[in-house]
């Protein structure tokens, strides 16, 4: 081998090593969780919080759930950011389990609510959403789960071109805040027609991307003129409404 094509194969070998290493280096340094959302990792009166390493399980106290919300976060997203949302739906009275994901990509963990299910053989409904990434990552495990699956909320988030939903009975909800500027619209609104039947479709006043979790400013976002607390609260009434309607109510 010439000496110029043997230093040009070990630049490129170095090259690629760094970019592998840089991208690890991304994926082990996720935004958050802020303390707000650490300290709603704790148990509490209304929520009994456990962590089984891969997932995070938020249950009512109060009684004993039929219903489980399956929650994937967004790309590049400590799942531990969603802990304050997660409390709130949970304390209404339904199952929540936040899902970590390998370096923090739903991308490379679509069918970790596998391990969720299985876990929990009791609960009767299913539902699985996500933020962002994960919203995505989570209409795609629908798809392919129609029978496992009820229900699927999504969070400033669309499913994949090639999901189609439209023609399954899931129960959906789409929701995103208007000062969003992470939400690509153009994509969201291309792909409603992919959506189940009957989707409950809200936008949130005021809510910007990041605000669905807890775990600070995300680059490009636009300003929220609602407090996270907010529009996590509105985010956590829009999906009991849909669990409510995969239980009947």
């Amino acid at each position: 081998m010439k000496k110029g094509v043997r230093i040009a194969l070990i630049v490129t070998g170095i090259i690629v090593l760094v970019g592998i290493l840089g991208f690890l280096a991304w994926g082990l340094t996720p935004l958050g969780p802020t303390d707000d959302a650490l300290a709603a990792m704790e148990s509490n009166p209304l929520v009994t919080v456990q962590d089984h390493g891969d997932f995070v399980v938020f249950t009512p106290t109060t009684n004993a759930p039929i219903t489980g919300f399956i929650l994937y976060p967004g790309g590049h997203v400590d799942h531990r950011s969603y802990a304050p949302v997660a409390q709130k739906i949970a304390s209404r009275g339904y199952m929540v389990s936040i899902v970590r994901m390998p370096l923090s990509l739903a991308v490379f963990g679509v069918d970790r609510a596998d391990e969720v299910i299985a876990a929990y053989p009791d609960i009767r409904y299913w539902v699985i959403g996500g933020h962002s990434l994960g919203g995505s990552m989570a209409a795609s495990y629908a798809k392919e789960h129609p029978v496992r699956i009820q229900g699927l909320a999504l969070w400033a988030s669309y499913p994949p071109a090639g999901d189609d939903l439209s023609s399954t009975d899931l129960k959906g909800l789409s929701t995103y805040g208007t000062n969003d500027q992470v939400l690509d619209m153009n994509n969201y609104n291309a792909t409603l027609s992919l959506l189940p039947p009957g989707t409950i479709l809200e936008a949130i006043e005021g809510g910007n991307h990041a605000q669905f979790g807890n775990y600070g400013p995300q680059p490009g976002d636009g300003t929220a003129t609602i407090s996270a607390a907010d529009q996590q609260a509105q985010a956590a009434d829009l999906t009991v409404r849909l669990l409510r309607a995969v239980e009947g109510e």
